[in-house]
């Protein structure tokens, strides 16, 4: 006789469907695809990009291939001063920042998540000491931080990473434990905790699974963030010089004045590009918010 009983859904099923994606926001379902587009730009960069980006090229009769227009020798988006392919460093510069931009918003929601479920289930001693925590990296300046931290540190796009994970969990933190205040006196966490279950058990099988889409909310925030304070570290110089990025390449425009001479395909696909990937997670921010706090669109 055939078992007719249906397969238990795996974890990663299990994952996905406690984020409750919110594929019913038009406006969500746009930054989705937008991060789609991104990530599949970072993985398959080596097929898309003409040359490298940090290659010095020429023309056929030999001559350096600088600021060249857009379609001038069969370059898509011209070249700068140097001779650089724009639009290889365009492809290649997704890879940066999608690294430092999912990387940490991963860092962002875990430790805030972690300071939160901890903060609100516990209580006592042990809240009052996250949440002062909290207040001191509310009253740290994030940016001069990061500054600070890339003068101590030798440049690398790890800075943004480390400077986030030390400071912006912060707002997770507090909204999450907020929600676990309401979670933990709830009558299913009642009867858990006196069927004998361990407050291990207890968090990460009752609670953990009601926080997620927060925790994904603020992640999608934090990708914004943490691609914005590249972009800035790296313009202002404080950035990797071996290393591609948008904000790299917004800053080799400035320094080579190409605005003064009105090279806008240097750096306005650059500029562009970060307003997509911002946008999106904004976007998908919004999605959240309707599905989580539907008063707020009546």
């Amino acid at each position: 006789m055939l078992d007719t009983t249906l397969p238990r859904p795996g974890f990663v099923a299990r994952f996905f469907r406690s984020l409750r994606l919110p594929l019913n926001d038009p406006f969500a379902v746009a930054g989705i695809a937008i991060y789609a587009i991104f990530i599949l730009t970072a993985i398959f960069a080596d097929a898309i990009a003409p040359y490298d980006p940090t290659e010095i090229l020429y023309t056929p009769d030999y001559d350096l291939a600088a600021d060249l227009r857009p379609g001038e020798d069969g370059f898509i988006l011209g070249t700068t001063s140097l001779g650089r392919d724009i639009f290889s460093q365009i492809v290649y510069g997704t890879r940066s920042a999608l690294l430092i931009g999912l990387t940490a918003a991963f860092m962002v929601a875990l430790i805030g998540s972690i300071v939160g479920l901890v903060s609100g289930y516990f209580g006592g001693w042990v809240d009052a000491l996250l949440m002062r925590l909290a207040d001191v990296a509310f009253g740290i300046p994030f940016l001069p931080f990061v500054i600070v931290l890339a003068a101590f540190l030798e440049p690398s796009i790890w800075n943004v990473v480390i400077a986030m994970a030390l400071v912006l969990w912060r707002d997770t933190g507090r909204v999450i434990r907020s929600q676990v205040l309401t979670l933990r006196s709830r009558s299913y966490v009642d009867a858990a905790r006196v069927s004998g279950s361990s407050d291990f058990k207890i968090i990460l099988r009752h609670i953990a699974p009601n926080i997620l889409p927060l925790s994904f909310l603020y992640g999608s925030i934090a990708i914004g963030w943490a691609i914005l304070t590249e972009a800035s570290i790296s313009f202002l110089g404080f950035g990797d010089p071996q290393s591609i990025s948008w904000g790299y390449m917004l800053q080799d425009a400035f320094a080579s004045q190409a605005l003064a001479k009105q090279a806008y395909y240097w750096f306005v696909p650059p500029g562009v590009c970060i307003i997509l990937v911002v946008s999106a997670g904004f976007f998908i921010t919004r999605g959240y918010e309707n599905l989580l706090f539907p008063k707020l669109g009546r």
